[in-house]
């Protein structure tokens, strides 16, 4: 597979006291808020963020999210969010994410998240258009 035009996103976040419950880690709700993060990040880098798709007549809509939780993390941790290119079909595609503890670079959790592209009128699913396509 050629990745000449492949792009990683790498996003870094300050766990917030706000993030932590009452285990005194990171509740696992707030991870997925941090990969949507990653994916926004992802956007902005293939200069596809949200008002542009919208103009071109696009929407993406989150499927799915598989997501393992394999350390926890800590208030005050600096995490690196990760997001790549994952598989590319018809109407959706995957975005593999990866979060780590920065210093460390230890794996806190990974998820594979299946993206609908969908008509930003009908709400109908459409062929991933080229300007995301040519990222895949």
């Amino acid at each position: 597979m050629n990745h000449k035009t492949w792009i990683e996103s790498r996003l870094d976040i300050v766990v917030r006291s706000t993030e932590i419950d009452v285990n005194g880690h990171v509740n696992n709700a707030k991870y997925l808020e941090y990969l949507e993060w990653g994916r926004e990040d992802f956007y902005e880098q293939a200069k596809l963020p949200y008002d542009v798709l919208y103009r071109l007549g696009y929407v993406t809509v989150t499927a799915n999210i598989n997501i393992n939780y394999r350390k926890e993390a800590k208030q005050n941790d600096v995490l690196t969010v990760i997001t790549r290119p994952g598989l590319l079909g018809n109407t959706s595609f995957t975005l593999e994410q990866t979060i780590i503890l920065g210093a460390k670079d230890l794996l806190i959790a990974d998820a594979s998240v299946t993206i609908v592209t969908v008509d930003a009128a009908t709400r109908k699913p459409v062929l991933v258009p080229e300007q995301l396509r040519k990222w895949f």
